[in-house]
């Protein structure tokens, strides 16, 4: 009569001793050992898997979190150009510019606080010494915060709600205006390249205003000094940027482009 002989590749699985053994780590175990070598620690097996696990859970997060980022950069509507300016690369050139960088660290970090809600933020001054940077770095810090900023020129917030006033538009004056208001940050660009007229004072107002109802934060870049401001901004607006804790913040050292 034949003797059932098991598959060959069943056989290099069938267990033919078990001998003692001590892992450095988890102690005295009992190996089982076969044709194709003997058995490690089990709980350093399962040590190994649980770690691969955690890293493969974590490379996940990574990739979701960057995701995550750049679609809050492209709603944010930060510039390409601008898209890896952060707090943390901004290098100060002199005392009055790491003062600026202090001060656009120290507004990100208290963003949520109580005490800072609706707070803004006036960076005024010379061409090129990194107002920009500094508005952008902040934006940056409140993505990952959660919060929701968004970038805009002057000149497009206004071109934004003119465009509204065609008879062929989908959207009122009062949807444009509050694209602008709903966000946790405004970061209002090049302010003092628009012409000046009352019709953009009184639309800039009723966006800052409507901010400032709601309590919501708004930055303001311009390379005018604080006093020509009211050429273009209602010293209405200006006001209310100030008010609550707001501070402007003078960028009077050279540009650092050179």
């Amino acid at each position: 009569m034949d003797v059932f002989k098991p598959h060959p590749q069943l056989a290099q699985h069938q267990k033919l001793r078990e001998v003692k053994r001590v892992c450095p780590t988890h102690g005295a175990y009992v190996a089982g050992v076969y044709r194709w070598g003997e058995m490690n620690c089990k709980a350093c097996h399962e040590a190994a898997l649980r770690a691969s696990d955690k890293i493969e859970r974590d490379s996940q997060r990574l990739v979701s979190m960057a995701e995550r980022t750049r679609q809050a950069l492209n709603a944010a509507h930060i510039p390409e150009r601008f898209e890896n300016r952060f707090l943390s690369n901004y290098q100060p050139s002199c005392e009055a510019s790491a003062y600026a960088l202090s001060a656009a660290q120290r507004y990100a970090q208290e963003f949520d606080e109580p005490q800072a809600k609706g707070r803004s933020l006036i960076f005024c001054g010379n061409v090129g010494n990194g107002k920009t940077h500094l508005a952008i770095g902040i934006a940056h810090e409140l993505i990952l915060q959660r919060r929701y900023p968004l970038f805009v020129s002057v000149l497009n917030a206004v071109r934004h709600v003119k465009d509204t006033w065609r008879k062929d538009s989908p959207r009122s004056e009062s949807q444009a205006i509050r694209d602008f208001i709903e966000p946790d940050l405004l970061i209002l660009d090049e302010v003092g390249v628009q012409f000046g007229s009352d019709t953009e004072k009184l639309i800039l107002f009723d966006i800052i205003n409507g901010r400032y109802n709601r309590k919501k934060s708004t930055i303001v870049l311009s390379n005018l000094m604080v006093n020509e401001l009211s050429a273009y901004l209602d010293e209405r607006v200006i006001d209310r940027l100030r008010e609550g804790g707001g501070i402007a913040v003078p960028f009077t050292w050279a540009s650092y482009r050179g």
